[in-house]
């Protein structure tokens, strides 16, 4: 598929993945519709830091995912929609999860049932490399079982398999992308790579982190991008789950030791229990496989850890990126 004619529109595009996807789709397609979260500010989250020219090429729609009305209204005369829009923090899931079903599952299933109603030519789901659990084998590929190790994966798992159904069901022309560990510039500090960049740029001699010892694929966020563009532009995905990742693996304190050499700064790192998940709940190995990506498509990591790390440890340090973030709280 060739997007440079194509209307897309991106739910979502607010967010961390969902902002870098919109910079990437402004020079890819012919038009673009930034689907955000409705708010009485006014907010158009990480897309207010885009530059002027940028934004005035957009077409941003305010709504809420979880309103069947406002979202078969923001697929009016759309191409192809890349659906982001979730909630994502896997802390906040254990005590809130009625908001994870209503903007993961039940935000799913409207995007499902507008696409549905509509002449959508491509979807795009977003999934989550969460959705695997611990890794049962290595490299984890998309045959690998699925296991809901919290409300946040969970959620995820039934987005995914309600998507799946209306393949099957409807041939609706749905593709599941499965990122891993994406981070980068704009990332919440509801992230690790965040946590610690902040927490060594406010001074902290101690960095507050939980288990250090799960091991993490780790996606810069322009390849994850990319990821989303390729598989748009491929016409081998209908009915596929995709994963996005770089078929390599790091451990959260293995992490630490790299970023304060990048940022420069040394510190005692602290694996805080009130930052631990529950034992059962934690995912000790995530390790992707990205051959099929490969195969399917013309994607491949642009992106090693030290050149990610390195852009990403640059935006932080801009004084009006860090001062947005909380450094002397848990960002649950």
């Amino acid at each position: 598929m060739n997007l440079k004619n194509k209307k897309v529109l991106i739910t979502g595009a607010d967010g961390f993945i969902g902002s870098h996807l919109t910079e990437q789709l402004l020079s890819e397609c012919g038009q673009v519709r930034a689907f955000v979260f409705y708010n009485s500010f006014n907010s158009w989250g990480w897309l207010d830091t885009l530059a002027k020219d940028k934004l005035t090429e957009l077409d941003v729609f305010a709504g809420d995912i979880r309103d069947p009305n406002g979202v078969r209204k923001a697929m009016e005369g759309v191409d192809v929609v890349f659906h982001l829009a979730a909630l994502i923090a896997i802390p906040f899931s254990y005590h809130s999860p009625d908001s994870y079903v209503d903007t993961n599952v039940k935000g799913t299933l409207n995007i499902l049932q507008a696409v549905r109603d509509r002449e959508i030519e491509k979807l795009l789901v977003t999934s989550t490399s969460e959705v695997y659990g611990t890794a049962q084998y290595v490299p984890i590929d998309e045959l690998h079982p699925f296991q809901g190790q919290s409300p946040y994966s969970a959620t995820k798992i039934g987005a995914d398999r309600l998507a799946e159904s209306f393949y099957r069901s409807f041939d609706l022309p749905v593709t599941i992308v499965r990122p891993f560990n994406t981070y980068g510039p704009r990332q919440s500090a509801r992230a690790v790579i965040p946590t610690i960049i902040t927490q060594l740029l406010a001074g902290k001699k101690e960095i507050k982190l939980g288990s250090l010892t799960p091991t993490r694929d780790l996606l810069y966020v322009k390849d994850t991008a990319n990821g989303f563009v390729e598989i748009a532009k491929s016409d081998q995905v209908k009915g596929q789950e995709i994963n996005i990742a770089t078929q390599a693996e790091i451990s959260i304190g293995e992490l630490a030791e790299r970023i304060m050499q990048v940022v420069g700064n040394q510190a005692t790192i602290i694996s805080d229990q009130v930052r631990k998940r529950p034992s059962k709940s934690e995912v000790e190995r995530l390790f992707g496989a990205n051959e099929k990506i490969q195969r399917l498509t013309d994607w491949r990591v642009r992106y090693d850890l030290s050149a990610g790390l390195s852009e990403t440890v640059t935006w932080f340090k801009d004084a009006d990126n860090l001062k947005k973030y909380k450094t002397e709280i848990y960002n649950v």
